[in-house]
C-alpha cells in the first residue's frame, strides 16, 4: 500500500510574521519610519503622564483659591513659591497696597485689581500648555508617516515580485505585512496622542475658567475690605 501522501505546508508558513521579526524584515526606510513612530510615541507618552500631574496639581491650586477667595480673614503675604494662589497674591496685593485712586471709582479700582490677578493666574495656567503642541502635531501627522512607510513597502514587494516573476502569496504576504505594519504603528501613536490632546485640552480649559474666577472672587473680596478699612489707616497684610 502506498503511504499516505502529506500535504505540503505553504511556504509562507515558514515566514515569522511576529512584530519584531516584521521590523528586521523591514527595508531600511520603512525601519526609519517605524522607529520614527516609536520614538514619537513614547514622547507621547511622556508628555500625557507629565500633563496627568500638572492637571492634579493645578486642581489642587485651583481649589486653594478658591478658598483663599471665600476667606474672610486677611489676605496672607505670597510665599515665594510657585503656584495659582502665590501668584494671584503677587499681582494683587501690590495693587491692594496702593489703594483706591483720588479719582478712581469703585467699579475702576475692582477692575484694576481684578485684571492683576487674572492676569498672574492665566499666566501660570499657560505654563502648563508645553508640548500638546507635540501631540496635536503626532495625531494628525503620524497615520501619513505610518501611510507613507506602507507605501514603501508594497513598491518594494512588487519590485520583488518582478524580479522573481513569482506571484504567489508565499512572495507577497511578507513585504506586505511588514508594509503594513508601519500604517499599524502610526494609528498607535496617533490615537492615544488625539484622544489626550482633546482630553487635556478640555481639562485645563475648565481649570482655567475655575482659576480665573475665583481670581476674580479674590479681587472683589480685597476691593471691599478696601472700602471698609479706608478709613481705618494703612492696610496690615497678615505673614
Amino acid at each position: 500500500m502506498d503511504p499516505t501522501p502529506t500535504l505540503a505546508l505553504p511556504a509562507a508558513s515558514a515566514h515569522d510574521l511576529s512584530p519584531w521579526a516584521l521590523f528586521l524584515m523591514a527595508d531600511p526606510i520603512v525601519k526609519g519610519v517605524m522607529l520614527l513612530l516609536v520614538v514619537a510615541s513614547v514622547i507621547c507618552w511622556a508628555i500625557i503622564f507629565e500633563k496627568w500631574g500638572t492637571l492634579r496639581r493645578l486642581g489642587r491650586e485651583s481649589r486653594a483659591l478658591a478658598r483663599m477667595a471665600a476667606d474672610e480673614r486677611p489676605p496672607t503675604a505670597p510665599p515665594d513659591q510657585p503656584g495659582l494662589p502665590a501668584a494671584a497674591l503677587r499681582a494683587g496685593l501690590p495693587e491692594w497696597r496702593q489703594g483706591q485712586g483720588a479719582r478712581e471709582t469703585d467699579g475702576e479700582y475692582r477692575a484694576r485689581l481684578d485684571a492683576a490677578m487674572r492676569k498672574a493666574v492665566a499666566r501660570e495656567v499657560k505654563r502648563a500648555e508645553p508640548g500638546l503642541s507635540f501631540l496635536a502635531t503626532t495625531g494628525s501627522v503620524a497615520p501619513f508617516i505610518g501611510l507613507f512607510g506602507t507605501v514603501w513597502g508594497i513598491m518594494r514587494s512588487f519590485v520583488g515580485i518582478a524580479a522573481s516573476n513569482d506571484t504567489s502569496l508565499a512572495v507577497v504576504a511578507p513585504g506586505i505585512a511588514e508594509a503594513l505594519f508601519a500604517t499599524a504603528i502610526g494609528l498607535v501613536a496617533a490615537i492615544p496622542a488625539v484622544i489626550a490632546y482633546n482630553r487635556i485640552l478640555a481639562a485645563l480649559g475648565a481649570l482655567r475658567g475655575e482659576a480665573l474666577s475665583a481670581a476674580s472672587d479674590l479681587a472683589a473680596r480685597l476691593a471691599r475690605a478696601s472700602a471698609l478699612t479706608e478709613a481705618r489707616g494703612p492696610r496690615q497684610v497678615a505673614d
